[in-house]
């Protein structure tokens, strides 16, 4: 009898949960039904009475940006006109010229970097030549934005552009037939020291896990007994190839990535499928705040089950899986629809946007260090979720110049790199490219001349530090010392460039570089001063050091 009673009370227990969970989805749906009932309500009275008539696409798209800021930054809607921002996102293929374009103090539209291989390097477009016309379009007044979109188009379509190259007279005329224009995934690769190889890879395109195979191979060809790769600024892309790229130095059936979402759908597991390439080459992995995604699958897999050493910078912490779903009107909304795992069992995601939504943490959402969660690599040694993927060997960078940022950015700067490659032979190569002394004074004397001005930091703050002794009644008092610490922070232009000439030089060569040997060329010139670049040669210089990164924690 006394069993009797148990089993019908606990079965009196369940029944109000099952119609409590019931009741919370009807309540649910009928939200959903009400609020959207509220809002079609609603705009058609805006569009009967309001003074003004609405632009109903306009109008709703702003409604839906509105509402899918609140939930990330990563789930965006693309109407028909946007998909192939889409397309080019996940192949890194566009129909187009191959060339980025920037706009000039005077509204003009510029040349600032052909790619290679691509039409516009090929006919000769060159750094620096200002965009006139395309077709019978004057190109005066048009934005970065509409000018890009008329350079684009349908592969194989062919139109006429006229352009003004500094220096000479005549406008030259270029016509130009728009291809299928594939970033490549690799920008560089070659040894950087004695048997070291290294791959920088920007982005994880299709099939640029093949070209990672075929790098390596290569490498190793030419003599690299261990390797580098660069994934710093990579913003990663598609999952499958992470998980590819992580199988050519582990074994075949390892568990690299979970996915878990509401939807059983968005629950899954990947793991290795082929023989790996090399499981014993030594590897440093190169990252930093940029590096995210499908960059820290790659980074934190192999950081999980020790095949590598990650060095540089905390990652920039995205935890968070996009899938594309269609919608009416060849319409498609990327949406997050999960959280991936990495083989630890962690996952990096830095925000709580659910949380952060909800007030729980502080604005920026990001989780902090006390409530992350410890995790152990395969050999034991500890790692952490949130917060992206901490590196075995975190490097110190100092903040970048205000005058350097401003430089970077310049016309002055642009305009000093034409001049340069039309005086000047081009080098054999990158490796044997220098420059002197009198080029740095001449860049300077440019932007002297040019009334290169910049947000001068020291100026802002003791400006707002004097405010601040009005506000509050002593700056009187303390006038003299104020008149002289201006006097002080009298900001000299010549004296600043001398004060960051290491890093100028830096920028000059970059600009000059570019011109004649394009993104690869950058790459290169950039590793003769790469602070990480040379911490990661020194660590497979020395392998007792790279083991004992990866040793298992004493007992």
């Amino acid at each position: 009898m006394k069993r009797l009673i148990l089993c019908v009370l606990a079965v009196s227990l369940l029944i109000p949960a099952w119609a409590q969970e019931g009741n919370k989805k009807n309540e649910h749906n009928f939200e959903i039904a009400k609020n959207l009932d509220i809002f079609n309500a609603l705009y058609r009275e805006l569009d009967l009475f309001y003074v003004d008539t609405l632009e109903a696409q306009k109008v709703i798209r702003m409604g839906i940006d509105a509402m899918l800021e609140e939930l990330d930054p990563y789930t965006v809607y693309y109407p028909e006109e946007d998909m192939s921002e889409l397309k080019i996102m996940t192949t890194g293929k566009y129909g187009g010229i191959g060339s980025i374009i920037r706009m000039r103090k005077d509204s003009t539209v510029v040349i600032a970097e052909p790619y290679e291989n691509m039409p516009a390097a090929e006919l000769g477009l060159q750094v620096g030549d200002v965009l006139l016309q395309i077709d019978d379009t004057d190109l005066k007044g048009k934005a970065v934005g509409e000018v890009s979109d008329m350079l684009r188009g349908e592969p194989g379509t062919t139109f006429s552009l006229k352009v003004q190259r500094p220096g000479e007279n005549k406008p030259r005329t270029f016509n130009i037939t728009r291809r299928n224009i594939k970033l490549p995934s690799i920008q560089y690769q070659g040894l950087i020291a004695d048997k070291i190889g290294y791959i920088l890879l920007t982005g994880f395109t299709e099939n640029c896990a093949q070209d990672v195979r075929k790098a390596v191979i290569s490498l190793k060809e030419e003599g690299a007994e261990s390797l580098v790769l660069d994934l710093r600024g990579n913003g990663g892309g598609l999952l499958q190839e992470a998980i590819n790229i992580v199988n050519l130095f582990v074994p075949k059936g390892l568990e690299i990535v979970s996915t878990r979402g509401k939807m059983q759908a968005a629950n899954g597991v990947y793991k290795t499928k082929s023989s790996p390439l090399d499981l014993d080459i030594p590897l440093v992995v190169m990252v930093n705040g940029n590096t995210a995604s499908a960059a820290e699958i790659v980074a934190g897999s192999l950081q999980d089950l020790d095949r590598a050493v990650v060095l540089g910078t905390r990652t920039f912490g995205k935890g968070l899986v996009q899938v594309p779903r269609e919608l009416p009107y060849n319409g498609s909304l990327k949406l997050t629809s999960s959280k991936y795992y990495i083989p630890s069992g962690r996952c990096i995601q830095a925000i709580d946007y659910k949380s952060r939504r909800e007030g729980r943490i502080g604005a920026d959402g990001r989780v902090p260090d006390s409530l992350t969660h410890v995790f152990h690599t395969a050999g034991g040694r500890e790692v952490r979720d949130g917060g992206g993927v901490k590196p075995d060997v975190e490097m110190k960078h100092d903040t970048l110049a205000n005058l350097l940022y401003y430089l970077s950015n310049d016309d002055v700067l642009l305009d000093y790199g034409t001049r340069y490659v039309q005086t000047h032979p081009k080098p054999a190569s990158v490796a044997q490219f220098a420059m002197t002394d009198q080029d740095f004074e001449d860049l300077k004397q440019m932007a002297i001349e040019s009334g290169f001005k910049y947000d001068r930091l020291s100026e802002r703050r003791l400006k707002d530090l004097k405010a601040t002794a009005e506000f509050e009644g002593y700056y009187n008092e303390a006038k003299e010392e104020f008149d002289a610490l201006e006097k002080k922070l009298q900001h000299n232009l010549g004296l600043e460039f001398n004060h960051f000439k290491k890093d100028v030089m830096i920028l000059m060569r970059q600009e000059v570089v570019k011109r004649w040997f394009f993104q690869r060329g950058i790459s290169e010139e950039q590793l003769k001063d790469d602070d990480d670049a040379i911490a990661a040669i020194n660590l497979l210089r020395e392998p007792s050091r790279y083991r004992s990164i990866l040793a298992p924690p004493q007992q």
